[in-house]
């Protein structure tokens, strides 16, 4: 990776304090922006990303600190010099009459188009592979309110991109969309940011999804900032469970995976399983409050992951070493004092013969319960 440069930062917010009337919502917060970096703020509910946000947009009043947008202190800047630099698609829904599609993402060219707002052929080209680029242009011809949330978000991200800005400003953007529309618009913003050199700043309430897009991640609590660093410094160890104040079960951060807290009580059920076919059952188990134990599980099985948060035990091995005999054994007794046994494998290879072991073991003892077919 090369190295950033001072000089190159295009957004830049040292020391700000901002909220509304006299109420302080964000304190101390500093960051850099790059070119062709995106930046996620993530955080609680009301830890003031949005504040944040609006605050270096100038909807809310700077109580200190400065923001500077290409080295050059916001607040001596004119909206319109602004407007050709930086654009921004806010959660504040738009509610325009008798506009399609097409005129709602043309008036981001409006800060080129002078008193009149009359838009030249070369403008509407502009209009035209913005939507394009946003998967847009097949609704460009409707009625804005009439399309679903996904599209709007879509025709706003192309209005925004019609500024031709530097920097993109962007709160919640995935909000109300299904995974199609989350999936196709991140990775049109991350496409647009190495593509186009453009410098975005965005908050997120998917932080899974905040890992996989982001350069930077920016975690405020409270109001301040109180952690940044690449997705690999912010995700490792327990460090996201702390910020969000769950249970460090409750969130696997090398899978970026939210799930329930593990049932209490001793198990009733044993799950023989492995390389991702007991998830289902553990979902299954979960659902009606039946607590279980799984294993054997090597460590870098996807389903020790899953099981290590929701199963109650979790019999396993490390990686690439074989079996442990006390493994086996420590199964075998949680299979003896469980109701049942369910084998989620349909097959077995010398890596997993101990699971083959177990699933003679619990038919011999009249626990198995054989799966359907």
């Amino acid at each position: 990776m090369t190295e950033k440069k001072a000089d190159s930062r295009i957004l830049r917010a040292e020391h700000l304090k901002a909220g509304y009337a006299h109420r302080v919502i964000v304190d101390d917060v500093s960051f850099d922006l790059y070119p062709g970096e995106i930046v996620t703020l993530i955080g609680p509910n009301g830890a003031g990303k949005s504040t944040l946000l609006k605050s270096i947009i100038r909807q809310l009043p700077v109580f200190s600190g400065t923001v500077y947008l290409e080295g050059e202190s916001m607040a001596r800047m004119k909206d319109s010099c602004i407007a050709e630099k930086m654009s921004m698609v806010m959660t504040q829904r738009l509610h325009p009459e008798y506009m399609t599609c097409r005129d709602v993402a043309a008036t981001g060219r409006y800060p080129y188009t002078g008193r009149l707002g009359i838009l030249s052929e070369e403008d509407w080209g502009i209009v035209d592979e913005a939507l394009q680029m946003m998967h847009a242009d097949i609704v460009a011809n409707q009625d804005f309110t009439k399309v679903s949330d996904g599209q709007r978000q879509r025709v706003m991200l192309a209005r925004a991109l019609c500024q031709q800005p530097a920097v993109l400003i962007l709160d919640e953007p995935t909000s109300f969309l299904d995974m199609r529309f989350k999936l196709d618009i991140l990775s049109g913003i991350r496409k647009m940011a190495r593509e186009r050199k453009l410098a975005v700043l965005m908050s997120l309430h998917e932080v899974d999804l905040a890992r996989k897009v982001s350069d930077q991640i920016l975690c405020i609590q409270n109001g301040k900032a109180v952690r940044s660093g690449t997705p690999e410094e912010i995700f490792a160890g327990n460090y996201i469970q702390k910020l969000y104040g769950v249970e460090e079960k409750c969130f696997d951060s090398r899978l970026g995976m939210m799930n329930l807290p593990a049932d209490a009580g001793d198990p009733a059920v044993f799950v023989i399983c492995g390389g991702g076919t007991g998830i289902g059952t553990f979902y299954a188990l979960q659902r009606k409050n039946i607590p279980f134990a799984a294993g054997v599980l090597y460590e870098n099985d996807i389903d020790y992951a899953v099981a290590s948060s929701v199963a109650g035990t979790v019999v396993s091995a490390r990686a690439f070493y074989p079996v442990p005999e006390d493994c086996l054994e420590a199964a075998k007794k949680l299979i003896d004092k469980s109701e049942k046994c369910l084998c989620t494998l349909t097959g077995f290879g010398p890596y997993n013969e101990v699971n083959r072991i177990l699933k003679e073991y619990a038919r011999k003892t009249g626990k198995l319960q054989e799966q359907k077919e």
